[in-house]
């Protein structure tokens, strides 16, 4: 009888250790960062200045405030490609209710020798509250989509991210967004 006491105190004394030792590899400190991970390197495309026009509120919906905003032209440049940003596009924006803005653009480019290109660009808008530390952030990722058979294709092979700016407007100047495109290494 003492010997079946004495192995169930150990099977539960191993399985309390094996427990306790499973849950402490899944904390963040006990994981190990793989080195790739580490410095992630990005390699700039280009910088679009996009034109926009007015502001059209589509309104309250069950996940926030809907609005679009027109692209109507622009050009984009960078050191091995540019062109016009063509006026067919909208950028689709939810305004949630924690404040943060969701964009999703959908426009083209068409290059300085004819290619058109295809921008889905998502982004995240978030402006501090006045009561919380952090500046004004907007981040996005884009997806490029080239044609196959023209000397863009490398586009279509890899992973772009952006940034957004508004500039200041001078008076009676277009509105317009300038869009930096970087390819991650």
């Amino acid at each position: 009888m003492i010997n079946v006491k004495s192995n169930l105190v150990l099977v539960a004394v191993l399985y309390a250790f094996f427990v306790v030792s499973d849950l402490a590899a899944q904390q963040p400190a006990t994981i190990k960062m793989e080195p790739v991970y580490n410095d992630f390197k990005a390699e700039f495309m280009w910088d679009a200045k996009v034109k926009i026009g007015n502001v059209v509120v589509v309104g309250e919906s069950k996940r926030g405030t809907r609005r679009m905003i027109p692209i109507t032209g622009g050009s984009f440049k960078g050191p091995n490609i540019q062109g016009e940003v063509l006026p067919a596009g909208e950028d689709w924006q939810l305004v949630r209710s924690d404040g943060d803005t969701e964009l999703n653009a959908r426009y083209l480019l068409k290059t300085n020798d004819g290619i058109i290109i295809q921008v889905i660009n998502k982004a995240l808008m978030h402006v501090p509250a006045k009561d919380e530390d952090g500046s004004f952030y907007v981040k996005s990722i884009a997806d490029l989509e080239a044609p196959t058979d023209s000397r863009y294709d490398y586009l279509n092979h890899a992973i772009f991210i952006g940034t957004l700016t508004m500039p200041k407007l001078n008076t009676g100047e277009e509105p317009y967004v300038i869009i930096g495109v970087y390819k991650l290494l």
